[in-house]
């Protein structure tokens, strides 16, 4: 099991976190909604909508809210979405995986061709750039949860097969069938997670430079924006150095 690596497959950077808090609201409630329409409207019962529930709270999203989308599920309202994937490549040859809810496939595979279109990339057809990634499942703990040699520890009794960890945060990798099991192990020891997660994880990582880095983030933030698009996936790795001069 690596301790040992700064790489994350989430798309995110320094100023990410900033979006509006409405629009981000809007994708937890909708995943929370079609997470209870699949399973019991219940967390305790539902390991998916236990998953989109814990990610919710971790972005201070109010009770209210929450409990809102779940009620809409179970009393059968609101909108009936649909899990779509679509796969690409971006600039310099990185592969992207986007993943999204939608009520209109058509709206939503003609904003996501024309970001990939207009920033250096192009969707591909499905399976195009998968074959590259491992389905598995993903834990994901603040820095303030312990330090390296704690959490790797945890990780290893939970059952989890592998550890990422830096100075702001620790990634833990397990199968896609061990997940909550090992979510709730490390729960005991570590506190709630801040995502609970099915995952993308790259084979090989490509390294980008600081033109390729800039259209490449100029695409991810255009999907992320995109209120149908639910997390973005890639295998591309960012240097430290990079990262200073784009921010």
């Amino acid at each position: 099991m690596a301790g040992h690596s700064k790489f994350k497959n989430i798309m995110h950077r320094k100023g990410a976190q900033d979006k509006k808090r409405s629009a981000m609201f809007s994708k937890l409630s909708r995943e929370i909604t079609v997470a209870a329409k699949m399973g019991m409207p219940d967390p305790d019962m539902n390991p998916r909508l236990r998953a989109a529930v814990n990610a919710a709270k971790a972005q201070s999203m109010p009770k209210d809210n929450i409990q809102r989308a779940i009620d809409k599920a179970s009393k059968g309202d609101g909108e009936n979405y649909e899990e779509v994937r679509y796969e690409g490549y971006g600039p310099g040859g990185v592969a992207l995986i986007v993943e999204a809810l939608t009520d209109n496939r058509n709206r939503t595979a003609t904003n996501v061709r024309t970001a990939f279109a207009k920033n250096g990339g192009n969707l591909g057809a499905s399976g195009a750039v998968s074959h590259g990634f491992d389905r598995l499942g993903l834990i994901e703990y603040p820095g303030s949860a312990g330090d390296e040699d704690k959490v790797l520890e945890a990780a290893i009794e939970a059952g989890a097969d592998d550890v990422e960890s830096d100075e702001d945060s620790h990634s833990v990798w397990t199968s896609v069938e061990n997940l909550h099991g090992v979510a709730r192990e490390l729960e005991k020891v570590l506190g709630e997670a801040e995502g609970v997660k099915l995952a993308w994880r790259p084979g090989l990582k490509v390294d980008v430079d600081e033109d390729t880095a800039r259209t490449l983030l100029k695409l991810v933030d255009t999907l992320d924006d995109d209120d149908d698009v639910q997390a973005v996936w890639g295998n591309y790795e960012i240097s430290d150095e990079v990262m200073e001069k784009l921010s």
